[in-house]
């Protein structure tokens, strides 16, 4: 596995990455204080973060549930075939599934596990004729209900303790 360390991170690199994981719009002020630095020092540092990419982007965590999108379903898809062209075909295909909101290509006896985000059991069922069984070269999908979440982080804790 090839690392993508752009520059070595000291211990105050990694609270600031801590806090921000935590509340990506805390004021440089704010994060100043936890991390006990200077507001200045804090900005700075942020930005290199930035720059390196080691900061990717901020985002705001949407409460799914109260936009009616309260069952999540984790679903299997096995191909008929891993062959480069067919991988590729059926990776543009599912961008474009208005209904998922995470595919990755995995390892195991499935090849691209998705989750995707609906209203009610009907909804999934819709998302299922509609979506998922017109996707290229499928030839097993499985589906499995979140029936709760435990726990859900951005980023596991273990890359903040260094």
């Amino acid at each position: 596995m090839e690392e993508s360390f752009k520059a070595a991170l000291d211990p105050i690199d990694y609270r600031i990455l801590r806090e921000l994981d935590l509340d990506g719009r805390i004021s440089d002020v704010a994060l100043g204080e936890r991390v006990h630095l200077s507001s200045t020092a804090v900005a700075r540092r942020r930005k290199i973060l930035e720059e390196q990419g080691l900061i990717a982007g901020y985002s705001a965590g949407i409460d799914l549930l109260q936009l009616g999108l309260g069952i999540s379903v984790l679903v299997m898809i096995e191909l008929a075939s891993q062959a480069e062209h067919k991988l590729v075909e059926f990776e543009e295909a599912v961008t474009r599934c208005p209904s998922m909101s995470y595919c990755s290509f995995i390892s195991g006896d499935i090849d691209f596990l998705m989750i995707i985000h609906v209203r009610s059991f009907a909804d999934y069922d819709r998302v299922y004729r509609q979506e998922l069984s017109n996707l290229p070269h499928v030839a097993k999908i499985r589906s499995s209900f979140v029936m709760r979440t435990v726990s859900q982080k951005q980023s596991p804790p273990v890359a903040f303790h260094r």
